[in-house]
């Protein structure tokens, strides 16, 4: 379990392919509390398992699952990534609950600067957008952030200097893919509710 806020901007320093999936090398900048093996790690908000860990560098490997679902697959080594540890039961809740199970991936379609901020908005299966409401919470990338608008096959965020800064959301350009997760509690509503509702 996560809350969207990252930690850091992480450096994919290797990417090598193992049968049908992939093993990333990464590192985290200036970290001082070593990670554990079989440690959960959010890398653009994709759960993963530490699997080598040594000072700043670290291992993940992610199957053909997870390369099919997220933006993962396309990754090389030089690019940025959010990084997350997993949350610990005593440590404040900033963002929202996030599981690290990237639903589906979107594509920005907009992107423009309104003041210090910038508003992007992304295009995603329409299947998605029911379980998405103005206001609410949303993933992006691993990045907890509020949903502005909602349509039938798109959604809106408006970010923040902070956020631009320190995570790899300043850096998207119109056509870039990012992971997203939607708010697990309208998921269990939906399948609460069935079909019809």
């Amino acid at each position: 379990m996560f809350t969207g806020i990252v930690e850091v901007l992480g450096v994919i320093e290797r990417v090598e392919s193992e049968d049908a999936g992939k093993r990333f090398t990464l590192r985290w900048p200036g970290l001082t509390e070593s990670l554990a093996i079989g440690e959960s790690v959010a890398v653009n908000g994709c759960c993963l398992t530490v699997v080598v860990a040594r000072g700043e560098t670290f291992e993940v490997q992610a199957g053909p699952e997870t390369l099919l679902r997220t933006n993962l697959g396309t990754k090389c080594a030089g690019e940025r990534v959010n990084l997350e540890r997993s949350l610990r039961l005593n440590d404040r809740l900033g963002g929202h609950f996030v599981q690290g199970h990237v639903d589906t991936t979107a594509a920005l379609v907009e992107r423009r600067p309104e003041g210090e901020w910038d508003f992007l908005s992304f295009q995603l299966d329409a299947e998605w957008t029911p379980l998405m409401v103005p206001k609410g919470s949303i993933a992006v990338d691993g990045v907890s952030l509020t949903l502005v608008d909602v349509g039938p096959d798109r959604f809106s965020v408006m970010l923040i200097p902070h956020t631009l800064a320190v995570t790899t959301l300043g850096l998207l350009k119109p056509g870039d893919r990012v992971n997203v997760e939607a708010d697990m509690l309208a998921k269990h509503v939906r399948k609460l509710l069935g079909p019809s509702g």
